[in-house]
């Protein structure tokens, strides 16, 4: 991965090539910044430039040995950790999916975490980066470099840590031996243990600018006409991976678009039997999809609200949400918008606390019913 691929995010980039340009590259860096803005890429990047053998003032060569190397995720001085799933009943590490990790990250330079944890058969499991991943860790940063130059360690999604692995790291990264560079990629840092957060240096990645992603598309789908991109481009908000979900139809969008209808027509009509079937069909999802629909709805309130300004230009909704909302939106206003808003964020709550889905499901359609007709 070289700079010359990331689409925009010039400030950025032009943050990371003055440390280098200055000899002060801080140990430890936090890239922050909402899913698909391209902050694993950059962290790849990143660490292609720094360890590259013919590097310029803008780029890695991407042709010497090191930067071959780093390009398909082989280099012996770059590490990964990554949330997981445990086989079996026994310890389970990231390096037990190295395979799996570099196949995915080679292929695509940027994916969620859902498409991850389908790729290693998570089979509905929350990903973890387990307490005992933080001894892997520092086993290899304990040992010397192999070509000479940095060691590196990404943890992409340190927000899922867990505690214990967290605290063993604090000390590796306030004081690492040698050349060595911790990378931390997150998309919600608030969710970072406080005292990482306090011993990294913050990379804020914002949204990437809907220029660019019109370049992605324009690079990557050839065929698709220029209205098509310029609309994909807005409707993505700065994220690549929804540019490639409006274009392919992939993801799951239009069936939360769907379950999301479902339960606000039911709730409206105060129909039982409807959100009950709702709730039981909620249920057979599974926890992941689960708290995916609920951010989703979380969305399309937000969505529906702003729909009210007749601002246009202020929504980001495919054509057949904006013709739902046009109906819809009027009973989404600023004296329901916070409860409506709060009940979907309790519910996603509950779930990830493991209450029984099926209740927090059905419980919620009941208390949609007088929200909405506030």
């Amino acid at each position: 991965m070289q700079f010359k691929d990331i689409y925009g995010q010039e400030a950025v980039k032009e943050r990371l090539l003055k440390q280098v340009r200055e000899g002060r590259v801080p140990h430890a860096q936090l890239l922050c910044g909402p899913q698909g803005s391209q902050k694993l890429a950059i962290a790849l990047a990143f660490t292609q430039y720094i360890n590259c053998k013919q590097r310029t003032d803008t780029d890695s060569c991407g042709v010497c040995p090191s930067c071959k190397k780093i390009a398909g995720l082989i280099h012996p001085d770059v590490h990964f950790a990554y949330p997981i799933v445990k086989k079996g009943d026994k310890d389970t590490f990231c390096s037990d999916y190295a395979a799996e990790w570099r196949e995915m990250a080679t292929k695509h330079s940027h994916f969620k975490l859902d498409q991850w944890l389908d790729s290693i058969g998570a089979d509905n499991k929350q990903g973890v980066i387990y307490a005992q991943e933080s001894e892997e860790i520092n086993n290899v940063l304990a040992q010397k470099a192999f070509e000479g130059g940095y060691k590196t360690m990404i943890i992409w999604l340190p927000e899922k840590m867990h505690q214990t692995c967290a605290n063993k790291l604090l000390k590796v990264i306030e004081e690492p031996l040698g050349k060595t560079l911790f990378l931390l990629v997150s998309n919600n840092p608030e969710d970072v243990l406080g005292t990482i957060l306090s011993r990294t240096q913050r990379i804020p990645v914002p949204p990437t600018e809907e220029n660019a992603i019109q370049q992605y598309l324009k690079s990557k789908y050839p065929t698709l006409d220029e209205q098509a991109i310029v609309d994909t481009a807005h409707l993505a908000k700065g994220s690549l991976i929804e540019a490639d979900e409006i274009v392919t139809g992939s993801g799951d969008s239009k069936e939360y678009f769907e379950l999301f209808v479902r339960v606000m027509r039911a709730s409206y009509a105060r129909n039982a039997k409807q959100m009950k079937e709702w709730s039981e069909d909620m249920h057979a999802l599974g926890r992941k999809r689960q708290i995916s629909f609920l951010e989703y709805a979380q969305r399309m309130l937000r969505e529906s609200f702003i729909s009210n300004l007749k601002q246009p230009e202020l929504n980001y909704m495919t054509n057949y949400e904006q013709a739902f909302v046009q109906k819809f939106g009027p009973f989404v206003n600023e004296r329901n918008i916070a409860g409506l808003t709060r009940e979907m964020q309790l519910a996603q709550r509950d779930l990830e606390q493991n209450t029984q889905a099926k209740l927090v499901f059905f419980d919620l359609a009941l208390k949609m019913i007088m929200l909405i007709k506030q």
